[in-house]
């Protein structure tokens, strides 16, 4: 295994580009020369570090990863990330997967009754952490690779991320990926919500009218949400909003009010309070940071 990671990070280090993604649709490279935190949307991907440890911060809950080990996010939801140890003589290396409902669906229709079945337990956490076994190690060098051989990648490319997608849904993180591909599971149920609350996120809004939409009991809605989320509906659409303010600053940094009003506050001083408290700093200064392109650039 030492040797595959081994040989993972020396390609990922020779092919990984800043804010590009690869030729091979759907598979992100990450490489960073500096430990800083980034506020950002997980994506539904499979992340796999081959040098550093990364931090993920969800909610209250705390995921640490490192080389040989991948996280799951099976929703779309915002998260603080950092790698905690990563310079320019040792960056941190990363491969990532992005996982789409449709095709594990297609893989659910066709495994048929071979155990891909929807568990009778309640939602996933939308974040879990596991040793890549050997196979999968394998399946994700050898997809790599094609990055050297770029004639080879519209033929073999997709059957190596079936492969791959199979891998996730038959291991220890199985029963979160499996349920991106079926319509009426707890996980599915969720992700609506969380669509509609990203759609609605300047809005107020009652959890009630949330759980009606996507056919669930409050009592059931809520508890789900918090499993998968960590957060409870009104403090994941708080983060939104701030996350959505931090990008308006960059262009509007001299109107903080109107961006405050513009994602939902009708309080300045709440805006300032929240913000600073989220990122650390009141939002004047992050703003000047970010248009001095002092922030930081796969879960």
């Amino acid at each position: 295994m030492e040797k595959q990671i081994a040989e993972l990070r020396d390609l990922i280090d020779r092919h990984a580009r800043p804010d590009t993604g690869t030729p091979i649709p759907g598979i992100l490279l990450a490489r960073q020369d500096e430990s800083a935190d980034e506020h950002t949307m997980s994506g539904t991907v499979m992340a796999l570090v081959a040098q550093g440890t990364k931090q993920l911060a969800l909610g209250d809950r705390l995921y640490e990863y490192r080389p040989g080990q991948f996280l799951v996010a099976s929703v779309d939801l915002p998260v603080t990330g950092r790698f905690i140890d990563a310079s320019p003589g040792y960056p941190a290396l990363g491969f990532g997967f992005v996982l789409e409902p449709i095709s594990v669906a297609e893989l659910l229709l066709q495994a048929g009754s071979n155990g891909m079945r929807q568990s009778s337990a309640g939602a996933p956490s939308a974040m879990l952490v596991s040793d890549a076994p050997a196979a999968l190690l394998d399946a994700v060098l050898r997809l790599v690779r094609l990055l050297d051989s770029p004639e080879d990648i519209a033929v073999l490319a997709p059957l190596i991320k079936r492969e791959i997608l199979w891998r996730l849904m038959a291991g220890e993180q199985g029963s979160a990926v499996r349920q991106l591909g079926l319509a009426d599971s707890h996980l599915s149920h969720i992700s609506r919500a969380v669509r509609w609350i990203r759609q609605h996120y300047a809005t107020p809004f009652r959890v009630e009218d949330v759980a009606g939409f996507v056919g669930m009991s409050v009592s059931a809605f809520y508890r789900n949400f918090q499993a998968v989320t960590a957060m409870s509906p009104i403090q994941f659409q708080k983060q939104l909003r701030l996350q959505e303010a931090r990008l308006l600053l960059a262009a509007h940094a001299n109107d903080i009010t109107g961006v405050g009003f513009k994602v939902g506050y009708d309080s300045a001083s709440q805006f300032s309070r929240e913000y600073r408290r989220y990122f650390g700093m009141p939002p004047s200064q992050d703003a000047q940071r970010l248009r001095l392109g002092l922030t930081p650039g796969i879960a």
